[in-house]
């Protein structure tokens, strides 16, 4: 008998063929995330689950899970999942990691370039009818080329991000909780302690997983250190940034302005009130948002599901200590 899989939302076809030839799979047609009351009733005789950040993978629903061996999430954050529970279980935690690290940076590096250079709000005051002449002081913004730009978190999307912020001659200097020192032979990046690079950069770009340490990282007293022309980028986890903090720093002109491709919550409340700000532009989590990169995560995420079905190690194993339960 083959196994069942339930899949929480439609994924790239290559991703559901993949699975079609090995198990018996049933995806959620919803246009939205399946309630939580569906994932409790879906999960109860299934082996595995591919999962997206908007599902909550807790003990209850694992424990709903008789036959759950496999949750292999398709992102490469697996902060919606009780790790220590499914490690407990001896559930295989899988996730997406490297392949969409070019396609974040370059969506990250996209965002930088519109919020310094009024893209949004300009084509909007030009499809509005708004263009009457060429004007001395209309849209002014800030220059990349040459600036400084901090990054606060160095793994992989930050390394990528360092890349092309050279092809700016932008001075780069990064925080992290860890040196690479290979990366700054490499770049010419310099490793600066987090305060140093808020005080100095004109550009500030987020690269943190979320975790206890990092929600509200961004707050009141962080974004006092900033430049008053500084740019903020936020392409992590919306709950990094403080979002009531962020609004009042950006009405107040303590910073310049900020680009967010995250948010809290996911999505935002409707009277959100960084919606009336100019100076922030504001994307609905596309980062990763390429054909080919969201293919390439159906494929790892298939890959990982049906390795861990076979009793296999997942390529890409996030819970190792699991491998000692099963």
């Amino acid at each position: 008998m083959k196994p069942k899989v339930f899949v929480t939302r439609k994924i790239p076809e290559v991703g559901l063929k993949m699975l079609e030839e090995f198990a018996n799979i049933k995806v959620w047609q919803g246009e939205l995330p399946p309630s939580r009351e569906v994932i409790l009733e879906e999960i109860k005789e299934v082996d595995g689950i591919v999962s997206l950040l908007t599902d909550k993978i807790d003990e209850e629903v694992m424990d709903a899970g008789r036959n759950l061996k496999v949750i292999s999430n398709y992102a490469v954050g697996f902060d919606n999942i009780d790790l220590d529970a499914a490690t407990d279980k001896g559930i295989f935690v899988t996730n997406t990691p490297g392949v969409l690290s070019e396609t974040t940076a370059d969506l990250a590096f996209a965002l930088l370039m519109a919020t310094a250079r009024k893209v949004v709000v300009a084509d909007k005051f030009t499809r509005e009818g708004n263009w009457k002449t060429w004007e001395p002081m209309k849209f002014l913004g800030q220059d990349i080329h040459g600036a400084q730009l901090g990054l606060i978190g160095f793994g992989r999307i930050g390394y990528e991000m360092a890349k092309r912020a050279k092809g700016f001659d932008m001075k780069i200097k990064y925080y992290d909780l860890s040196r690479n020192e290979i990366a700054e032979k490499e770049l010419g990046v310099q490793y600066a302690d987090m305060d140093e690079v808020l005080r100095e950069s004109d550009f500030i770009s987020l690269h943190v997983p979320l975790t206890e340490g990092t929600k509200h990282l961004i707050n009141k007293e962080s974004l006092k250190k900033m430049k008053k022309n500084a740019v903020l980028i936020n392409t992590a986890r919306g709950p990094v940034v403080k979002e009531d903090d962020l609004y009042e720093a950006l009405i107040n002109g303590t910073i310049w302005g900020a680009g967010l491709d995250v948010m809290d919550p996911e999505p935002p409340e409707k009277d959100n009130p960084l919606f009336k700000l100019d100076n922030v532009v504001l994307l609905p989590h596309i980062a990763s948002a390429s054909i080919a990169t969201r293919n390439k995560m159906a494929e790892i995420a298939a890959d990982n599901m049906l390795a861990g079905l076979k009793g296999k190690e997942p390529p890409n194993l996030v819970n190792k200590r699991v491998l000692k339960k099963v």
